[in-house]
Parts: C-alpha cells; structure tokens; sequence
C-alpha cells in the first residue's frame, strides 16, 4: 500500500476544507430568507421598519393568529391540504401501477410509452395554459377542487413514473414469480407483494411530488379563480397586497411563515431517506 506523502496528504485537508466552507457558505445563505421571516413575523410593523435586523424586544404571536383568521391563512391551508392530498395520492397510485408495468412487462409499446412519459417532464406547462382552462371549463371543473386535482395530478405524473420505473426496475423480479406461483394474479402480486417492496421510493417520490404541488402557483392561477378556493399560493400573493397597502406587514411575514412551515416539517421528517436514497445512487 502506497503511503500518501504530506503535502498531498495537506492538499487534501485543503481542499476539504475548502469545500466544507464553501458548503456551510451556501447553506446559511439559504437560511438567512428562512430566520429573517421568522423573525420578522414577531415583530410589530413599527420594529419592521425600524431595526429590521435584530430581535424583537416581545414576540408578537398575536401576528399568527392575525394571519391564520383575519388574512385567511386557514382558509387557504385547508384548500390546499384537500388539492395537494388529493393530486399526491391520485399521482402516487397511478403512477405507481404505471411504473410497475413499465419496469416488468415487455410490450410493443413499451419504449413509446416511456418517451411520451419523459417527453412530458420537459413540455413546459405555460404552453399549455391556454387548452387546459378550455377542456376544464368545457367539463365543468372550472374553479373546483376536482379539477384542479386531476390537473395537478396529470402533471405530477411523468416524474413519478420516471422515478418509480427506475426503482421497480431494481426490485427482484423472482418475488413477483413466486407470488405467481403460489397463486396470486398479477393485481395481487402488485399490491400484495411489490408495492409494499416499493415503500422506501414511494416516499422519497412522495417528497419531490409534495414539494412541487405545494409550491404550484401558475395552474392554481388559472383553473382556481375562485377567491373561496384559493390554494397558499394565491393567498399568499392575494396577501402580499392586501396587507401590503393595509400596511400590515408583520401578518404577511407570519402567513409567509405559516405557508413555508409544512414544507420544513416533511423535509425535516424525510431527509434520512432522501439522502439514503442519494447514496445508493452513488454505489
């Protein structure tokens, strides 16, 4: 075994460390947004604009309460709690049984179906703006919950099944075998025996689908125009300039801060698998 000599071996140390710094560099700037909201949705709006940068001299929890009920924040957050589990499961239980199709059974059209799947990760949504409001409208789904789901879901489905195809693809396909043998039909091997199997890339999917849905602001635009409706998105924009010109800004940092905070809980909750499943990809 070849012994490193020392400046290499400090060249080394060198480059770490500098990656290290570069790193730790980029994640405080990524969280100096996140602690400067949640700082300022304590504050009063005298405190805002007079030290914006330091601490409140007394929280001010009364600014969520003021979100949450006079703002609408809780309107909007169960809006959107209904279309995101709506979509997110719709998506995860089509996709899945999509993928598992794809990954195990060889057809004539196997290849083409796996284009157009790809083909719609990269077709940008806004050129399909225009469509999609006419065929919803025309189906009566314009401004209701259900259309709006069955969009977000259509379009949350290329990853899905672009991801789950890959994992699949890796699973033992002598388990699905022998649950044929022992005489389960396809259906019951599926559910049975490889979607239980698959759990572990169901949630990582599931985190990426969630974060993408509960951000979504362009189709919540135009097929939700229904102020009633509105999902975080909207009403946080909505918001922005209601209490912007009501001069009400520590309400908008504490709705600002109500519409981030699930988004932290399920990364926080999840990172171990998504950075397990990043590893694996490096083996």
């Amino acid at each position: 075994m070849t012994a490193v000599s020392a400046p290499t071996r400090h060249r080394r140390v060198a480059g770490q460390g500098a990656a290290h710094l570069a790193l730790a560099g980029w994640a405080a700037l990524a969280a100096f947004p996140v602690a400067w909201s949640v700082v300022g949705s304590l504050k009063s709006d005298a405190e805002i604009f007079a030290s914006p940068w330091s601490l409140p001299a007394a929280p001010r929890w009364d600014n969520y309460v003021r979100a949450w009920r006079e703002a609408g924040i809780g309107r909007f957050f169960a809006n959107t709690v209904v279309v995101v589990g709506g979509a997110l499961a719709l998506t995860l239980a089509l996709g899945a049984m999509a993928a598992y199709v794809l990954a195990r059974f060889s057809f004539r059209l196997n290849r083409t179906v796996r284009t157009v799947f790809l083909a719609g990760m990269v077709f940008p949504v806004f050129l399909a703006i225009v469509p999609l409001f006419v065929v919803v409208d025309a189906l009566g789904l314009l401004g209701t919950q259900a259309g709006l789901i069955l969009v977000l879901a259509a379009y949350g489905l290329p990853f899905t099944v672009f991801f789950l195809t890959g994992f699949f693809s890796t699973l033992p396909g002598s388990v699905a075998e022998a649950a044929l043998l022992d005489g389960c039909g396809h259906a019951g091997a599926f559910f049975r025996v490889m979607l239980p199997m698959a759990l572990p890339g169901l949630a990582s999917v599931a985190v990426f689908d969630f974060l993408g849905l509960w951000n979504g602001y362009l189709l919540p635009l135009v097929l939700n125009p229904d102020p009633e409706r509105y999902v975080l998105a909207q009403g946080l924009a909505s918001l922005a300039v209601t209490q912007g010109y009501a001069a009400d800004y520590s309400a908008l940092f504490a709705g600002l801060v109500l519409t981030m905070a699930p988004v932290l809980v399920v990364y926080v909750l999840l990172h171990r698998r998504l950075r397990g499943l990043s590893l694996g990809a490096l083996r």
